[in-house]
Order: structure tokens, then sequence, then C-alpha cells
């Protein structure tokens, strides 16, 4: 079973060579850091719009592009209203750049936790793992991916989740969340600014759901991060006034790692 593209052509090019172009682009306009992280959180509207402010932990990622061989992806759900969370029976999920292996044995790992079941309808039409997906595959060489995306889930149990999956340096967590939606530009940049600085004290307790859309994931991995003392820094926050929008009704992106 394949998990078929359904924001190409939409939210990123469905074009190889222009997707490819896009990323290359992005990539190099941000600044690489040696450091790998551990997590990222990574904003997922379309490119346009979102896509240099990801581009910016992705950057970071491209030192280790044989080391990384399994990414947990975790996202929220934006169509379907379900408890806990939810995976998929595909094997590979498809790109305009090819597929991505499942790690089949990871989510049977998951699916012994009594809050994690299969929910297919959860990911068939979801964008927020989906355009992920690219940035990965311009990154990394060989690697398979563990999907999830989350319903009305608390941060213990996305933390345990995470945990099981936790590994060492050749799993990497992506997060995938934007901020503030629809206010205007000079608001939006208060509240997001307000928030990074919650997520970056790991004050997951303070999150809201107007805070970030992924607010359930950004909880689980914050807890998880204060529990193994990691630290979470913003790398970059913008909004889509900064990149491709008008100002009075925007949409805010962070970018954080997570070491």
């Amino acid at each position: 079973m394949t998990r078929q593209p359904a924001v190409a052509d939409s939210f990123y090019p469905a074009n190889s060579e222009q997707l490819h172009l896009m990323l290359s682009q992005y990539l190099s306009d941000a600044a690489p850091d040696e450091k790998l992280p551990k997590a990222i959180i990574v904003p997922h509207a379309g490119y346009i719009y979102s896509g240099s402010v990801a581009a910016t932990a992705y950057a970071r990622l491209q030192k280790a592009h044989n080391l990384i061989t399994r990414v947990v992806l975790i996202g929220p759900s934006h169509r379907v209203a379900f408890r806990g969370l939810a995976v998929s029976r595909a094997e590979r999920f498809t790109t305009p750049f090819g597929d991505v292996p499942v790690d089949q044995g990871a989510v049977r790992t998951l699916l012994q936790l009594p809050f994690v079941e299969y929910i297919e309808h959860a990911h068939t039409y979801e964008h927020s793992l989906e355009v992920q997906l690219p940035f990965l595959q311009e990154v990394l060489d060989n690697f398979e991916i563990v999907p999830i995306v989350t319903g009305d889930a608390t941060p213990e149990q996305v933390s345990q989740a995470l945990d099981s999956l936790w590994g060492g340096d050749e799993t990497l967590i992506v997060i995938s969340s934007d901020l503030s939606h629809y206010h205007d530009y000079k608001t939006a940049q208060q509240l997001d600014s307000s928030t990074s600085q919650i997520i970056e004290q790991l004050q997951y307790e303070q999150l809201y759901s107007d805070s970030a859309c992924g607010k359930v994931p950004i909880s689980g991995l914050l807890k998880l991060a204060r529990e193994k003392s990691l630290s979470v820094t913003t790398i970059d926050l913008r909004n889509s006034g900064d990149t491709a929008g008008d100002k009075n009704r925007v949409v805010g992106y962070g970018a954080y790692v997570i070491n």
C-alpha cells in the first residue's frame, strides 16, 4: 500500500525538477550549523509561504545526510477528528522525488501503546506530514519514516510515543506546526514571539491551540525534552507577511532545533 501525494502542485511543485530547484534555493539561502539537532520543529504551509523558514532547520541536517536513517514525523490532523495518535498501514509515502519507505517495526512498536491505532483517513489528505517529505528527501540519503498524525492527545501520550522511538543519532524527530493564524502582522509578531519564548523555556503547559496548530505534538516533544534536559533554540521566526502574503491577515512560522 502506497500513500499518494495529496497536495503536490498546490503546496509545492509536482514537477521534480522544479521542486529540486526550489528546495536547493531555500537551503542555499539558509545558514547551516555544525551541531546536528536531535529534533526540529518546522512549519507546513505552502512552500512559497513557509519553505524558506523550514529550510533554516533542514539545512542543519545536510552534514548528517548519511547518518540519519529514520525520521519520526509527527504533525496535527487538519481534516479528521479523533482521539490519540494515528499511524498508517502504508508501506511507503510517495512524493515527486519518489517513494519513502515506512519503518514497519517502529509502527508495530507504537501500536503497543493503547492510544495509537491505524486511522487511514487521518493520513490520506493530511498535508502536515507530506510537505516535510521533499525537504527530507533533498537533504538525507537513505531513510525510513514513522508517520504519525495527532488527534486529541495529551502531552504525556505524545511524549511516551516519541520516547519509545527516541533511538540514537540515526533517529531524527520532526514536529510539523505553524504558529498563529490570521491576525494582522504586528499582532502575529507579538503572539509568535511569546509562543517562541514558551517553547524555548519548555513550558508546554502554557501552549494553547491558537498558539500553534501543532500544539499537541509540540507539547509532547517539549515534555520529553524537559525530562531529558535538552534545550530548544529558535532559529527563524517569520510570517506570511514576510514571505509571500499581505500583512493584514497572516500565518506565523517558526523553525526550532532541539539538542
